[in-house]
């Protein structure tokens, strides 16, 4: 068990890209619909559902939106039962950078009409499926924050079947195992009294391309930002490290 320096540029270029775009009502209720549909609506047994209010939560959502988010995905919300489904989209964004798409859509057609346009018109193409995921591995990933003692929380990491960890400079660790173990993770950091603030299956890339030229950068943080306003459009993930300086700039 060790924490692993990489996850650092990963961690900073998500947090980035996140600032820029929050999560909007419509993702995050159709996040709950889903996993209302895939398991039992009752979020103290459906550990994906728990997790999505949490998230809904977090945003400020209206019980109300949520208590109708579950309704619909249990189909006991009135006649109104659109079939959202969830899609794994792929393609290449500037300077050859690998991007994942996850998106939860009811109309396959409209979603991949929209990610074609977003990619073309910031130096990208859509592809095929398969042409970047063997690139990725998916992770059960929780997010704490506040830890200020290491040895306690590698003592609690290794308890909980995690894989490895990595700490910053501003308290926030992100702890990694496989995705069938994640639910046992969170509860046992919980229990361990660690602030858990997200937990969440996401793609790691086991390689990455570093991006120097400024100009490509800006294209490639626009592409992401404009695939993350997609209504349909979950997550982004890409695989690419920036220096901080680069960071930094706009994209208008």
């Amino acid at each position: 068990m060790a924490g692993h320096s990489k996850w650092a540029n990963i961690k900073r270029q998500k947090a980035v890209v996140d600032a820029k775009k929050g999560k909007t009502f419509t993702q995050l209720s159709r996040a709950i619909i889903v996993a209302a549909r895939s398991g039992v609506p009752d979020p103290a047994l459906n550990f994906q559902l728990r997790t999505a209010i949490d998230k809904a939560k977090a945003a400020s959502i209206p019980n109300d939106n949520i208590e109708r988010a579950i309704a619909k995905g249990a189909g006991t919300f009135g006649g109104e039962n659109s079939s959202f489904e969830a899609i794994r989209y792929e393609g290449y964004g500037p300077g050859g950078v690998a991007i994942l798409i996850e998106a939860l859509t009811d109309n396959r057609n409209r979603t991949a009409a929209d990610l074609r346009v977003a990619f073309s018109k910031n130096g990208g193409n859509l592809g095929e499926t398969g042409c970047v995921s063997w690139m990725f591995e998916q992770k059960g990933v929780c997010v704490l924050l506040g830890v200020v003692d290491e040895e306690r929380l590698l003592e609690a990491s290794l308890e909980g079947g995690a894989q490895s960890y990595e700490m910053t400079e501003d308290e926030m660790i992100e702890v990694l195992t496989d995705i069938g173990n994640l639910e046992t993770l969170s509860q046992t950091l919980k229990a361990k009294g660690f602030k858990v603030t997200d937990a969440e299956l996401r793609w790691i890339p086991s390689n990455s391309v570093e991006v120097t030229d400024s100009e490509q950068a800006r294209s490639l943080f626009k592409l992401i930002d404009t695939l993350e306003g997609l209504d349909d459009v979950q997550n982004v993930t890409a695989n690419f490290e920036v220096t901080e300086e680069l960071m930094t700039i706009s994209i208008s």
